[in-house]
């Protein structure tokens, strides 16, 4: 009788074990383009349906050695981003993207206020002054973003296992990429994005007639 007792209260701490949920790990993902090159500049966002908790971060695209850096910026609907302008010259920001219009008028150093970011989509920047210059924030829905680097790699470092859409952008992309679902852990880390390849906007040489 003790020992069927004791079976049976073995039996219910068992079923009371909370169940602890996959804990969250680093995941990397290789970006390429058609021909297999690593893709710097790519968008990489992992949109979880059952969770779009907003996550709070400090973003800015700063004007240095007259172009905006970076080139690419991922931050989640809601974020505010700062536009430092660390030259000596002025510059006038502006977009006139469906997902963000605004307008930062001629100014030095650090505007007083952010810009939210309020709107899902690609927002492309340009300054009134520099008409070269251009960059490009793609506003996601999850908190789960990253830009590749020059290696085409895009890094997270904390990603909880399960079920989401992957999307993938390029400023340079042929077409639409479409969104697939992906299981994490992955068994796939190398996605591809065909792409025209460009030169990025720098700072134009200084010559005849130019006033840089």
């Amino acid at each position: 009788m003790l020992l069927k007792l004791l079976s049976c209260g073995l039996l219910l701490s068992a079923t009371l074990l909370p169940i602890t949920p996959l804990q969250a790990a680093p995941l990397q993902l290789r970006i390429t383009d058609q021909q297999g090159q690593p893709l710097a500049d790519a968008v990489v966002e992992l949109l979880d349906p059952a969770n779009k908790a907003f996550r709070s971060v400090t973003a800015e695209v700063a004007q240095q050695d007259l172009t905006f850096r970076p080139f690419v910026s991922a931050v989640q609907v809601g974020t505010p981003v700062d536009f430092p302008n660390q030259d000596k010259t002025r510059h006038h920001v502006y977009s006139f993207s469906p997902a963000k219009v605004f307008e930062l008028k001629l100014y030095a150093g650090k505007p007083e206020a952010p810009v939210l970011f309020d709107t899902p989509g690609i927002v492309a920047l340009g300054c009134n002054i520099h008409d070269y210059m251009q960059a490009y924030v793609y506003v996601g829905q999850s908190p789960f973003l990253a830009v590749t680097d020059e290696q085409g790699i895009a890094k997270f470092a904390e990603l909880p296992a399960a079920d989401y859409q992957l999307k993938l952008w390029h400023p340079w992309q042929d077409q639409d990429v479409t969104a697939q679902s992906v299981k994490v852990p992955l068994t796939e880390t190398e996605f591809k994005i065909a792409v025209t390849r460009q030169e990025k906007p720098s700072r134009p040489k200084k010559g005849f007639g130019n006033n840089y």
